[in-house]
């Protein structure tokens, strides 16, 4: 069994080079930090998977909020939807080590071992050897946190409840992180999708359940999240709403990004 999962999308997403990629981690980073200076840190969050160039200014308005705990979160539990390889339920990479350019980041092998009492965890390192959405979060989380062990979950065909069911198993304290990895519309003109992201945005934040994969290609990771927030009493903010014709693409076909913060105490503001 190979024991480290290597970068897939190194030098598609994000630069291959270590510099250059810490370079403009870096820059996304600064650009956000400002607006996140003095803000309560989320337990959980939802960022988008696209390339950089489009989605990354997006993703840096919220992990620039991680700042504060950065050496305090130790553990990070990852869930992305499955683009290439259809999995029932949720599967783990059967890996010891996911590799970035920025370096090699242990799986969690006491969390493994929680979840793989669960029916609806199954290991496939399939879906994660091709796998994006995941992937593209690994430089960011590099970059605002120190050592910390990461959980990945390759999200495919599964209930809410499934979903909540394994995050609830693995929640942890204020050592453990929740990232659900979503973009949101796909390929609509600019007007159409910033009316559809606006309501699924505000689905999110009324904590629907039923957010499709119309709205969000990480649906069904989105809905467990959800699902876990209400019933923990989390609240949810939206920090922001834009999409690749904001940042680095046409406006005839655009791709939808939203950043989300999910706080354990109830003052957000």
């Amino acid at each position: 069994m190979n024991t480290v999962r290597p970068p897939a999308v190194a030098g598609m997403f994000y630069p291959a080079a270590a510099p250059e990629l810490a370079r403009d981690v870096g820059v996304l980073l600064a650009d956000a930090e400002s607006a996140a200076r003095g803000k309560p840190v989320p337990k959980a969050i939802i960022a988008p998977h696209a390339g950089y160039i489009y989605s990354g200014p997006v993703a840096a308005t919220v992990y620039a909020r991680l700042a504060p705990v950065r050496g305090k979160v130790t553990r990070v539990v990852l869930l992305g939807p499955v683009h290439r390889v259809p999995v029932r339920g949720l599967a783990l990479p059967g890996v010891a080590v996911l590799a970035t350019p920025l370096g090699n980041i242990d799986i969690d092998a006491a969390a493994v071992a929680t979840l793989s009492a669960l029916p609806q965890v199954t290991v496939s390192p399939a879906a994660h050897a091709l796998e994006h959405s995941l992937e593209v979060h690994l430089p960011f989380l590099q970059t605002v946190l120190e050592k910390f062990s990461v959980v990945p979950l390759a999200v495919g065909d599964a209930t809410a409840d499934e979903v909540a069911q394994v995050l609830d198993a693995v929640w942890g304290g204020a050592e453990t992180l929740i990232v659900v990895s979503s973009d949101l519309s796909h390929y609509l003109s600019y007007n159409e999708a910033q009316a559809i992201d606006r309501a699924t945005a505000q689905a999110i934040l009324d904590l629907r359940t039923d957010i499709s994969h119309e709205q969000a290609c990480g649906g069904t990771p989105v809905n467990g999240l959800v699902l876990t927030a209400r019933r923990r009493g989390l609240t949810p903010q939206l920090l922001d709403l834009r999409n690749s014709g904001d940042t680095a693409g046409d406006r005839k076909r655009v791709v939808g990004y939203g950043a989300f913060a999910f706080y354990e105490t109830p003052h957000v503001h």
